[in-house]
């Protein structure tokens, strides 16, 4: 996996991929007056629009798989994840084996306590990109996504017993479009923050399975939480490319 990861990062559009990795309230009063059943794409859009107006942070449940399709491989990884709405986000994996993605302003982290070492990227020529896909379904507005993406809504589908609503999202970006084909999200109706997601890697087919659980919206997250927590004699690697 982690070669999987460094692979993206040099990759040209890239971090795409990695910052699909790369991080409760009640609904508002208009989603409580929503019949069920009866979005439209217009009327989620406004909702999101709406929610994204309060939105200031997450921690949740984290379980990620990546899914090789050509040999039907599934590798997955779980922990907890913390993102805040000015880009900060750690991800704290324990199984199969622990490591953490930490990213704070322009740089990523990733930290490998088995190999005491950690890898620094340089963000900041994709900056906007990255922000974009950190963020998305995080406090993202209707807006915005019908600012960067063909939106369709599927509809709505009972997720693990939480009533969701799916959308597929179609990148605008021909760059986009080069490293994901599309994207599926799933919005739980009653915290309007991703219950799931799925990324599909444009020509192979391979995607990335990406699900929420245990989410509280809006908890206080101090810079305690995204301080880079390794060992002094942790070895840093700058990779170049």
């Amino acid at each position: 996996m982690e070669l999987h990861i460094r692979k993206h990062i040099r990759a040209t559009g890239g971090f795409l991929i990695v910052v699909a990795l790369l991080f409760a309230q009640a609904a508002s009063i208009a989603a409580a007056a929503q019949t069920a059943g009866h979005w439209t794409l217009e009327s989620v859009l406004r909702q999101l629009d709406t929610e994204a107006k309060t939105f200031q942070s997450l921690t949740a449940d984290i379980e990620r798989t990546k899914v090789t399709v050509v040999v039907n491989d599934h590798s997955t990884e779980s922990g907890q994840i913390f993102v805040r709405r000015d880009g900060k986000m750690r991800i704290d994996f324990t199984n199969p084996d622990p490591r953490t993605i930490l990213r704070t302003g322009n740089d990523l982290f990733l930290y490998n306590p088995k190999a005491n070492q950690v890898e620094q990227f340089d963000l900041s020529k994709h900056r906007s990109m990255v922000d974009q896909f950190l963020l998305l379904g995080f406090g993202t507005s209707g807006a915005d996504l019908d600012k960067g993406y063909v939106v369709t809504l599927v509809g709505e589908e009972n997720l693990g017993g939480r009533k969701t609503v799916k959308l597929e999202l179609t990148p605008k970006s021909d760059e986009v479009r080069n490293q994901v084909s599309k994207i599926d999200i799933w919005m739980d109706e009653s915290t309007w923050l991703p219950a799931q997601q799925q990324f599909f890697e444009t020509g192979s087919g391979d995607y990335l399975l990406i699900a929420y659980s245990n989410i509280a919206r809006n908890p206080r997250l101090s810079d305690n939480e995204f301080k880079q927590n390794w060992p002094k004699s942790v070895t840093h690697v700058k990779p170049q490319g």
